[in-house]
């Protein structure tokens, strides 16, 4: 990219970093004009620390996220701060909360956290305020401005009216394909407050969003979709340069709706195959979104993956080193006006999987 344009007129990514992990550790890049300026910070999501009793929990999810904590405290270079997506416990219980926080504070960093819907659905929120604050809020970092907002909130009769428990409310929101949940939103009262926060905001600004579900609408059945997607978007359009960073997903996810990229970031956890009625429901899918190449979608590590992103000129290229499989990158073509994983796309087919022995 030309050194012409001015602070604000580009974002992108280093794959000047550190060795590949084989943590899903995102690690991005905003560069300037003025070099002095540039910044890092990295995103980690979706690590589901689940109690069992007692002192015990699932060791898997705690593994994976304790690694992670680890690998970013080894980040070269080292980011201005870190940003966690969402999900940090299972079923929102105060151990798991707890226990996520406790590793989490290992991190030598500012951290910054958004709110997963197994994080709130127990005791909406109330515990998770106590530890981390608040629910949405915006912040600004050398010319850039970030908001998180809360996205996995839902009508008000099912929140409030319907459960005998919050228990069994967070039971029902964490099913997949369960008949009994309910899309997510941002909703009016918040999408009020981020047109008041927006107002404020020179148009030029690059702006970064930061969710837990997508802020569009992919796949309802999954939950992998915001109700309310296209009214929050209305108020993202007026930005230049506009990222979107979800979690929720724990796939490989990308689109361009507008000026407004979207990308998700895999999970610490355990990473989700595409659903098979994806083929039966294209009309509900983004235009651009390609699926997975994924050797074994239910292999603890498989597609698990360091997650190099570029941002540059509103359009987001991902550059994954995935474990056990081959790494990838879906890179937006400028000829064709829409990203494409040619790896996958040429062979008009997947990638054959690789063996885990």
């Amino acid at each position: 990219m030309s050194k012409s344009f001015t602070r604000r007129d580009f974002i992108k990514s280093t794959s000047a970093l550190t060795a590949a992990s084989t943590l899903p550790i995102s690690m991005v890049e905003l560069a300037f004009a003025d070099s002095s300026q540039n910044f890092t910070f990295a995103h980690i999501s979706d690590s589901h620390i689940q109690h069992i009793k007692g002192t015990k929990f699932v060791r898997n999810w705690d593994r994976g996220l304790i690694r992670a904590v680890a690998e970013t405290n080894l980040l070269n270079p080292k980011p201005d701060f870190v940003i966690y997506g969402g999900d940090l416990a299972q079923l929102g219980s105060k151990p798991e909360l707890d226990r996520g926080a406790e590793i989490m504070s290992a991190l030598n960093y500012k951290t910054y956290y958004s709110m997963g819907e197994h994080d709130y659905y127990e005791d909406l929120g109330e515990y998770w305020s106590k530890l981390f604050g608040k629910h949405y809020y915006s912040f600004d970092h050398k010319g850039v401005h970030f908001v998180v907002l809360n996205s996995i909130l839902t009508y008000d009769e099912w929140t409030y009216d319907r459960w005998p428990t919050g228990k069994q409310r967070m039971l029902e929101m964490a099913g997949i394909d369960n008949p009994n949940g309910s899309p997510f939103m941002v909703g009016e009262k918040q999408r009020n407050w981020l047109q008041k926060d927006l107002a404020k905001v020179n148009k030029s600004t690059p702006l970064v969003v930061i969710s837990h579900s997508p802020l569009q609408k992919i796949w309802k059945g999954w939950n992998f979709w915001t109700e309310d997607a296209e009214e929050v978007q209305e108020l993202l359009k007026p930005f230049k340069k506009t990222t979107v960073i979800y979690g929720h997903v724990h796939q490989i996810q990308y689109n361009q709706i507008g000026n407004i990229s979207f990308h998700a970031v895999m999970a610490t956890a355990w990473p989700w195959p595409y659903p098979a009625t994806y083929a039966q429901a294209e009309q509900y899918l983004p235009k651009l979104t390609i699926p997975m190449n994924r050797a074994d979608p239910f292999h603890e590590r498989d597609a698990t993956g360091w997650q190099f992103i570029n941002m540059g000129n509103g359009n987001v290229d991902m550059h994954y080193t995935l474990n056990e499989n081959a790494s990838r990158t879906v890179a937006f073509n400028t000829k064709t006006g829409q990203p494409e994983d040619m790896g996958y796309q040429a062979e008009n087919n997947r990638i054959p999987p690789q063996s885990h022995y």
